[in-house]
């Protein structure tokens, strides 16, 4: 079986040299050339046809989102960015520009920090090789005006939608929240696998777009319609009740618990709290994404009377954590992309 073939792209010799060694640290994995900057990256795409490309942000000349830009428009190739926590909202545009997924870009003291991101790479190589780039077409935006707060507190609705993605996400959601309805009756719950900083540029991104308040959840909000809460990187998400002026309400705590599955936050661990608290009025949504966080929650959602949908193969970035949900005949529905927001407003 060929190699996957891959061009490393970074200003910084150093990180270009080991980038290179950890990737063909993997016997499935060949690094056929380096690029010092976004220009030089074009030039060696369109001559060589890497099979993916590693692509850092910040460089001179010509900056990798520009260069992202180019390679999309002119000869698609998947494309990982390399990120660091400052450069997050224009990782969120990178999506927009067709990337398939990112690597915390390591800072501090090198060598240890760039061996914990070893294994990430490899399997965001390996996964990025089999993306159809027909699937990553430039996504344009637009603005959104919000509902209003007082429409929002006259909702009474307990009901509540899990969302649960990981590679290919943001692309995911940016087609999906943006078209729920202001008038949809229930709270929304997203775990979007990314590390801190990321999510918070991603919710305020998919503010913008959407006509339903949209933010990083923080400990002790209140779960209820009218406003959709992404589950901070790096902190499992779950929902709890509490009692609040003598009433019952639930409220979102967080932990740092042990991660599940490799990742954290995890969609079980989101999907499991919520399946013992609200049964069939909950709803759950897995897309794309690399592995099966959200099978056993979603197992355990159906067990106590909520519905399921998983988004269908034609249109995943990567299809993993779906294939699990229709693998296990778990999926009560199983939808295209453009069809999930619909599937939301008439199952929630």
């Amino acid at each position: 079986m060929p190699r996957i073939r891959v061009l490393v792209v970074d200003d910084s010799a150093l990180m270009r040299k080991i980038i290179s060694d950890m990737l063909t640290d993997s016997p499935d994995i060949e690094v056929i050339a380096r690029a010092i900057n976004g220009e030089d990256a074009i030039e060696k795409v369109i001559r060589l046809m890497p099979d993916v490309v590693t692509m850092d942000i910040e460089m001179p000349v010509l900056d990798g989102l520009h260069a992202l830009g180019y390679i999309m428009s002119e000869c698609p190739t998947p494309v990982i960015m390399l990120s660091t926590e400052s450069s997050a909202d224009v990782t969120i545009t990178a999506f927009q520009y067709g990337a398939v997924d990112f690597i915390q870009k390591p800072t501090g003291n090198i060598i240890p920090d760039l061996s914990s991101i070893k294994e990430e790479l490899i399997k965001k190589v390996k996964a990025a090789a089999g993306v159809k780039t027909t699937r990553l077409g430039f996504m344009e935006i637009k603005s959104i005006t919000k509902i209003s707060e007082p429409e929002i507190r006259l909702r009474k609705s307990r009901k509540v939608v899990v969302i649960g993605t990981s590679t290919g996400g943001p692309r995911a959601l940016a087609q999906i929240i943006p078209l729920l309805p202001s008038s949809l009756d229930a709270a929304i719950l997203v775990v979007q696998h990314m590390p801190p900083g990321f999510t918070k540029s991603l919710a305020e991104r998919l503010n913008m777009q959407s006509m339903i308040r949209v933010r990083e959840a923080k400990e002790g909000d209140i779960v209820e319609p009218g406003i959709i809460l992404i589950a901070p990187g790096d902190y499992h998400m779950v929902v709890k009740q509490q009692t609040q002026n003598g009433k019952t309400v639930e409220v979102i705590a967080l932990n740092k618990g042990q991660k599940v599955q490799g990742v954290r936050p995890s969609v079980d661990v989101l999907l499991n709290s919520v399946a013992s608290l609200y049964g069939s009025d909950a709803l759950g949504v897995i897309l794309t994404g690399m592995g099966s966080d959200g099978c056993v929650g979603i197992r355990n959602l159906k067990k106590a009377g909520g519905k399921a949908i998983a988004e269908d193969e034609s249109t995943c970035v990567v299809y993993g954590m779906p294939r699990a949900i229709v693998e296990h005949n778990l999926a009560d529905f199983i939808l295209p992309i453009n069809r999930i927001a619909e599937g939301i407003t008439l199952n929630a």
